[in-house]
């Protein structure tokens, strides 16, 4: 198929379309609305439920409700929105369901700004919702990167019964890139085995996140663990750029690692000895090819639009054995690639101390620029 010119947000909702959506539930918030708008037109047209919940809490407990059907079902939201979804995306992750959630991130805390942010990772990674669980996470650069991942995210939360979330900042969600869509996809025909259709012929199939007996939660949290392992062990990705002889390694996900990725080519020209790895799995996060790197790096040098969210993962990786800087933008503020620039630059020309926060120096340099 050819390449056409595509807005992010309507790009992902048509890859969605395409890997065999079957239903989809959602409400409207920027910068994500015209994922919402694509879903109302052509989800209709093609004789597949759309539906505008009151509200984020109803839309995720439709889609909970759905996904008890085993059919293919989604919703997507921004920051304050998700948040919303919490109580009942825990729900989901306790009942073993695949669901897929496509957050397209904007500035908070609180009600915040519709600009792009990286700050929900935390949110995303970490779980959010209650209890014992994790999330598959993934984070495209570009718009053809959030249409393969939205496609492979289907795929995956099938695979595992897991939750799976693709996380874009609105610069994502809003920018117009030429990119190709996938072919449409059959429906899904086979229900699973697990799956509630009705209860004719056969013993009831009951889905449910409530264990009464601790002994018996305790079971399904073991068997979340061991999924999870699993997962870490066969689905991390990830993107390297410049690594081979790389002194100095750089690490952003999403926007910030294609900022970033502009900054590194940069100096690779000055001749600094500079390399880029990009996390497409943020969760599971690839700490692994992180320690692979700690030989050749001198420092680290973690980019993101937060407070370091992520820069606690890179740290864990390299469990204090080179030195860890940082640079962030916040509040939706997204860096320059001179920015980075400057900021690959000092690595290379000031001695880094091990031991030393890197968010100190980091915020001393950031308020010099916004004063």
């Amino acid at each position: 198929m050819a390449r056409e010119l595509l807005k992010g947000n309507e790009a992902m909702a048509e890859a969605a379309i395409r890997a065999g959506l079957e239903a989809y539930f959602g409400y409207p918030i920027t910068p994500q609305t015209e994922l919402l708008e694509w879903m109302s037109k052509r989800m209709p047209e093609l004789g597949r439920p759309f539906l505008q919940a009151e509200s984020e809490v109803a839309a995720i407990n439709m889609v909970y409700g759905a996904a008890c059907t085993g059919k293919r079902v989604m919703s997507s939201s921004s920051s304050p929105g998700v948040s919303l979804m919490m109580e009942g995306l825990s729900y989901i992750a306790g009942t073993e369901l695949p669901a897929v959630l496509i957050n397209v991130m904007r500035g908070g805390p609180g009600l915040g700004n519709i600009a792009p942010s990286q700050g929900d990772y935390n949110q995303m990674v970490r779980g959010g919702g209650h209890g014992d669980y994790h999330a598959i996470v993934l984070a495209p650069a570009s718009v053809q990167e959030a249409i393969d991942l939205v496609v492979l995210a289907f795929d995956l939360a099938e695979k595992y019964r897991s939750l799976t979330f693709v996380i874009a900042d609105g610069n994502i969600g809003q920018m117009m890139e030429p990119a190709e869509l996938p072919p449409m996809r059959p429906l899904k025909r086979t229900v699973p085995e697990w799956a509630v259709q009705g209860a004719i012929g056969r013993e009831r199939r009951v889905l449910s996140s409530i264990y009464i007996e601790p002994e018996d939660e305790e079971v399904v949290n073991i068997r979340l663990l061991e999924r999870w392992r699993e997962i870490e062990a066969n689905e991390v990705r990830f993107k390297e750029y410049f690594l081979e002889d790389a002194e100095i390694i750089v690490i952003g996900y999403g926007t910030a690692g294609r900022v970033a990725f502009s900054a590194v080519r940069t100096a690779r020209e000055q001749g600094i000895p500079v390399g880029l790895l990009r996390p497409i799995t943020v969760n599971p996060f690839p700490s692994g090819r992180i320690a692979e790197l700690i030989p050749q790096a001198r420092a680290f040098l973690v980019v993101e639009m937060s407070t370091g969210q992520m820069l606690e993962d890179v740290q864990r990786a390299v469990e204090g054995r080179v030195p860890v800087e940082f640079y962030g933008r916040l509040g939706g503020v997204v860096p320059y690639p001179d920015e980075i620039l400057n900021e690959i630059i000092r690595v290379a020309e000031e001695p880094i101390e091990l031991g030393v926060d890197p968010l100190d120096g980091w915020l001393k340099r950031l308020k010099a620029i916004t004063n």
